[in-house]
């Protein structure tokens, strides 16, 4: 974006070195340096314009493919995300199983040993 910008400089500072040089130089009359003054300033805001379209325009685009990038990867990482997330409540259900089993059994040990004591 910052060589766009120097482009853009480097056009117009360019347009307003030659209209100067060529006011300097003019073997012609004000009446037809005025006129070629005119058209040559039409013809270098013709060109900016051109090129601030294309700038424009290729930016938009840009813009367009962040986004889109941006969208997709976002979609990957939720969906990574929430398998991530399935995994781990699978593991800790599994866990709690476990740890239902091993209490019911220490219940029944501890009732079996209140049983002979």
């Amino acid at each position: 974006m910052a060589n766009t910008g120097n482009t853009l400089l480097a056009l117009i500072t360019g347009a307003a070195i030659g209209a100067g040089i060529g006011l300097l130089y003019a073997p012609e009359s004000g009446e037809k340096t005025r006129k070629r003054i005119k058209s040559e300033s039409d013809k270098a805001q013709e060109r900016f314009n051109k090129k601030y379209n294309e700038t424009s325009s290729n930016l938009t685009e840009k813009a367009k493919k962040a986004r889109l990038d941006f969208e997709e990867r976002l979609g990957e990482t939720l969906s990574s995300a929430s398998h991530k997330a399935d995994d781990i409540l699978s593991a800790m259900e599994s866990k709690l199983e476990e740890l239902r089993k091993q209490n019911s059994k220490l219940n029944k040990d501890a009732e079996t040993k209140a049983k002979k004591a």
